[in-house]
């Protein structure tokens, strides 16, 4: 995927997401340009607001999502992920409070280092990351389709 194709993803996914809170009824507005660790802002009735950060994906076969080494310390109670699978129709969104998002994406990130490479070599660390919605090696504490619990999880940002 392109460096274009990319940036047109991922802006996709955050109109759907505002589209999905508009029809939830939800107050919400895109985050300015350059907005750090948003992607929208949310907020209630009484002007409090959370941030959304929005990753989108259209293709890959492990249908996952592309995080890295700075997420696994990203824990804030006002972050809420938005993980939005362009793929099924109507697309998908899954709603992950960012402290789950650290846990999975480090114990993850463990587990993908432990287990065997291509040959059964060792693999090497970096600081790439993937969230995925299942995942081949054994992620201590979520195991099977374990994010399905978060699939349409408006009311976190209620």
């Amino acid at each position: 995927m392109s460096a274009t194709d990319s940036v047109l993803t991922g802006s996709a996914g955050e109109h759907y997401v505002l589209y999905k809170l508009h029809r939830a009824g939800i107050l919400a507005a895109q985050s300015p340009a350059g907005a750090r660790d948003a992607d929208i802002l949310v907020f209630d009735e009484f002007g409090n607001g959370r941030r959304v950060q929005v990753k989108t994906r259209t293709h890959g076969a492990d249908g996952g999502w592309h995080m890295s080494l700075k997420h696994e310390s990203m824990r804030d109670s006002g972050l809420i992920y938005a993980f939005v699978d362009l793929e099924p129709e109507p697309p998908t969104v899954y709603l992950v409070p960012s402290g789950v998002v650290a846990d999975v994406v480090a114990l993850a990130h463990q587990g993908w280092l432990g287990a065997p490479g291509k040959g059964g070599r060792p693999r090497r660390d970096t600081d790439f990351r993937r969230l995925r919605p299942e995942y081949p090696y054994p992620v201590e504490g979520f195991v099977g389709q374990w994010l399905e619990q978060y699939r349409d999880r408006w009311d976190l940002l209620r």
